[in-house]
């Protein structure tokens, strides 16, 4: 390792672990009105996101979180055109929604525009489909807006947040989730990144109970890697009103897009829960 090398590491108290990355350089850094964002060079991921800290995502690897956290929902729902993304500013959750050629709308409501102009430089490829006229890029409170939508308006909610911590805490309660329920068509999905599986499995099942509360009667949490985030496996969570998450299996099989993790078998085998996770979470 050159002397110039270094290693930037996050610890994780909750699970008693860190990760790290072995880092060449700064590129930049800028402190927005709500957190620090801060981008470094790697010698083996690409380009690193930090924000307050915590890493947000590399070049490498962010396509796992960006494909689980928009095509399983997608697919689920019978025939989505009118989609939202809550936060999501990094713009890589947006391209892959906008793969879907039904998609009519997809609005993304992100508290922060530093996130999306450091995105926008530094991972350009993510940003691709930022000018689709389809798309609506909004900064403001996602929490305001999903409480101003127009009840029965949307098809999918995808609430692509960093932690329950800071700008982000109040996207994981009851009062949030019911905005969101009263914004779903009947047969509306909402979809929540929910953390690890393996050490967080407590704030998966209080998410649950809070999006019960509001309304949501199934559930549907798919496991996935993601080197970048603790402990290496994270989660996505479905909710909707109705029952079952048959998803559209053919439609995933005869996709006209191309994708690196995401496809039919890989959504069926994410369907199926460890035994500890199911039995955590009720089956």
């Amino acid at each position: 390792m050159n002397a110039e090398t270094t290693w930037h590491y996050e610890n994780f108290e909750p699970a008693g672990s860190a990760i790290g990355f072995r880092i060449t350089r700064k590129l930049d850094e800028v402190q927005s009105p709500f957190q620090k964002i801060e981008i470094f060079e790697t010698t083996d991921w690409g380009n690193l996101m930090l924000i307050d800290g915590a890493v947000m995502l590399t070049s490498r690897d962010n396509f796992l979180y960006h494909e689980m956290m928009s095509h399983p929902a997608l697919f689920t729902h019978a025939d989505p055109k009118q989609v939202v993304i809550i936060g999501g500013g990094d713009c890589g959750t947006l391209r892959e929604v906008l793969k879907h050629p039904g998609v009519t709308r997809a609005v993304q409501c992100d508290i922060d525009e530093q996130v999306t102009r450091m995105s926008e430089k530094y991972f350009p490829e993510l940003c691709e489909s930022n000018q689709d006229p389809r798309a609506q890029l909004l900064f403001d409170d996602g929490i305001a807006y999903m409480k101003n939508c127009a009840p029965g308006s949307l098809d999918v909610v995808i609430v692509d947040s960093t932690d329950p911590v800071g700008p982000a805490e109040g996207l994981f309660n009851k009062s949030f989730f019911e905005s969101c329920f009263r914004a779903l068509k009947d047969d509306g999905i909402l979809v929540q990144q929910s953390e690890s599986p393996l050490v967080l499995l407590d704030l998966i099942k209080a998410m649950r109970a809070e999006m019960g509360k509001a309304g949501f009667t199934s559930f549907q949490t798919l496991p996935f890697p993601q080197p970048c985030y603790p402990t290496g496996w994270w989660s996505c969570t479905l909710a909707r009103k109705g029952q079952g998450f048959d998803f559209r299996e053919a439609d995933a099989r005869a996709r006209t897009f191309a994708s690196k993790y995401y496809s039919a078998d890989i959504h069926r085998g994410a369907a199926t829960l460890p035994p500890f996770v199911a039995e955590a979470l009720g089956g």
